[in-house]
């Protein structure tokens, strides 16, 4: 099976080159820009997780 064909793959990968990149050296508006995607990135990664409830301490009894 192909990875990049998972749920999440796409999302995950963003994430990560988003994290690679260098701030350093770029204009404070651009690194808002980065920091705001990485932000929405990684919220929209808590949101797909198979698992994902409404509160993350919430155990499911089974």
């Amino acid at each position: 099976m192909d990875p990049r064909n998972t749920p999440g793959y796409r999302l995950h990968r963003s994430l990560t080159n988003l994290k690679r990149i260098e701030t350093a050296g770029l204009d404070d508006a651009d690194q808002e820009r980065i920091e705001a995607a990485r932000t929405l990135l990684q919220d929209v990664s808590l949101l797909t997780r198979p698992n994902h409830s409404r509160d993350g301490d919430t155990q499911v009894e089974s």
